[in-house]
């Protein structure tokens, strides 16, 4: 079916490729994929390009001149955001959760090279992000600027299309019918949602598998069904998603977010050893393990082709430098 797409700004660079995955040993059977969306462009490689091409777009319509976000230091989410926004010639103000000074490395040298004023808070100031964000952008108003409040992650009803899109342009590659499982990692469950929305209005018969990088299945269910709903009540399309159709694989996220653990990071090393391809330590890393315990416990059939949506990360590894150069003991 022919979709009604709302506006979209071009950000990104799609479509992405889709590769096999080859030499690192995951299972025999069917092929095991990779969709390289880390691949989306340079410095707004990953996931959230997408769905800032319908965000930004919105903004524009509204002639934003300030857009306003939040996440962690290391938030590829706040990165993207930034330079996004610069290139269309709008401001950006993130607040950046952090218990310590932050080091200027990473994505957070990105966001500051772009121009983005940066607002250290505390994690407990974190838990009121949307409050916070309101605050600014009243504050903003009253200084005469039009800001444009982005939730975390871009993870609302707009922002879901970037995965419809993803979708979209899979069945467009000749590659969507093929797929039975879909695996990606979940931090703010937009492009969960989004790819739930998009196997229903696409008629497709993939399984998504959410892996959990924070939280836990309850919360991200419940954020999926939010996400649908206010997509429902906005675009008036859409089925109702059910809690048990909403796979989330917990257990993954070791010590907590963006933390990093032993089985983590020599998975890390291997597959920049042996496939060129850089999983980093707070998301893809993470679901990249869930994947290979869900293929090796049978969880995913053997005779099912799967693919892994790579959704960037890069920047990030510079930041858990020292935890990848020292091998284990």
């Amino acid at each position: 079916m022919d979709l009604p797409y709302p506006p979209r700004v071009s950000l990104g660079c799609f479509p992405t490729r889709v590769e096999q995955i080859s030499r690192f040993p995951l299972r025999d059977g069917a092929p095991v994929w990779i969709k390289r969306d880390d691949q989306s462009g340079s410095d707004l490689s990953g996931n959230k390009v997408r769905k800032l091409e319908f965000l930004l777009a919105e903004a524009l319509e509204g002639r934003c001149d300030v857009v306003i976000t939040c996440g962690g230091t290391q938030s590829n989410h706040c990165r993207a955001t930034a330079i996004a926004a610069r290139r269309l010639g709008i401001d950006s103000v993130l607040f950046l959760r952090a218990d310590r000074p932050a080091v200027p490395e990473g994505n957070l040298l990105l966001d500051l090279l772009a121009g983005a004023r940066v607002v250290t808070i505390t994690p407990e100031e974190y838990r009121d992000r949307d409050a916070i964000m309101r605050a600014e952008a009243d504050r903003l108003r009253s200084e005469g600027r039009r800001p444009y409040p982005i939730v975390e992650g871009g993870s609302n009803a707009l922002g879901a299309w970037g995965y419809i899109a993803m979708l979209d342009e899979l069945r467009r590659q000749g590659l969507a019918d093929r797929m039975a499982h879909l695996v990606c990692a979940t931090g703010s469950a937009g492009t969960l949602a989004g790819l739930h929305l998009g196997i229903r209005l696409l008629g497709l018969r993939i399984r998504p598998w959410g892996v959990a990088v924070c939280d836990d299945a309850a919360y991200f269910r419940g954020r999926v069904i939010e996400i649908a709903r206010e997509f429902r009540g906005r675009f008036g399309i859409g089925d109702e998603i059910r809690a048990d159709e909403i796979d989330v694989v917990e257990g993954y996220k070791g010590p907590g977010y963006a933390k990093t653990y032993p089985r983590l990071l020599d998975l890390a090393r291997r597959m920049a050893r042996e496939e060129g391809i850089f999983l980093d330590p707070v998301y893809t890393g993470k679901a990249f393990l869930a994947m290979i315990d869900l293929l090796a416990d049978g969880t995913i059939p053997r005779d099912e082709e799967v693919l892994f949506l790579h959704t960037g990360g890069i920047f990030s590894l510079f930041a858990y430098r020292d935890e990848l150069l020292a091998e284990p003991a």
